[in-house]
């Protein structure tokens, strides 16, 4: 685990050093920062952002609670108050404290503590470069248009792209065939490529594009072509100029064959 940023909080002299003493013990720790107030707290927050502060309940001015209010950061880092009242414990946790250690302690309850976070912020991470990744997968993944503006008469609607079966060149339009149905849009089958899922769309010849879910069998042709019969009924050429477009699958079985 990389190296873990602490605040200690506590208006008492004596009590910051002997938590300073605990944690310089652990070389994964490393204080970056101590406050004997609240405001002081808040002001060495800014400049140090830790990952962990050890806070004290009742301090001049701006207690533990009141920094916590005062507090504007996310995600909030993880809380342990340390304090030598008790009567605190239950508000301690309504505001998310992460543990609550009571005064005078001793290093085996510390390393407890200790270990307790080292766990949970291993998780936390774990989970942020989960959310990380896919973040990035997503933002780099291509978006293609899940629908698009039709024409009908005197109406025009948007048509799911996943409803088309396949598609072809027209002079300066492309006809899209749905499940029985035509449409004209103006573009060109490259153009209209181009927009198109490549795992879900592959052009098959010059004048057609095909939606690899709307295929019922492929024949092997002469010349290393295919025949596509489509699930409605259509059958169409896969000329040997785009087979180089097949799915890994056909290919490894054409490869194998």
């Amino acid at each position: 685990m990389s190296e873990l940023r602490v605040l200690i909080v506590d208006d008492e002299a004596p009590a910051r050093r002997k938590i300073r003493r605990f944690l310089e013990a652990d070389a994964s720790i490393r204080v970056t920062g101590e406050a004997a107030t609240g405001l002081e707290a808040l002001e060495q927050f800014q400049s140090t952002k830790p990952d962990i502060i050890f806070l004290d309940v009742n301090m001049p001015g701006l207690d533990g609670f009141g920094f916590l209010a005062a507090l504007q950061a996310e995600p909030r880092p993880l809380v342990v108050f340390v304090t030598a009242y008790d009567q605190f414990a239950l508000k301690a946790f309504e505001v998310a404290a992460f543990d609550y250690v009571l005064k005078p302690f001793d290093p085996d309850r510390f390393q407890q503590v200790l270990q307790r976070i080292k766990e949970q912020i291993a998780l936390q991470r774990k989970s942020e470069l989960g959310a990380n990744l896919h973040n990035l997968l997503q933002k780099s993944a291509p978006r293609f248009p899940e629908h698009v503006l039709v024409e009908s008469k005197e109406r025009a609607f948007f048509l799911a792209v996943l409803e088309i079966d396949w598609l072809e060149a027209a002079r300066n339009s492309v006809t899209l065939h749905t499940q029985g149905k035509t449409f004209q849009v103006r573009g060109t089958l490259e153009g209209l490529a181009q927009k198109l899922d490549p795992q879900k769309f592959i052009q098959v010849n010059r004048s057609h594009i095909v939606r690899l879910e709307s295929i019922q069998e492929l024949q092997p042709w002469f010349h290393g072509e295919y025949r596509i019969l489509l699930k409605d009924g259509t059958e169409l050429m896969w000329s040997r100029r785009f087979l180089d477009r097949l799915p890994d699958l056909v290919n490894k079985s054409r490869a194998e064959n």
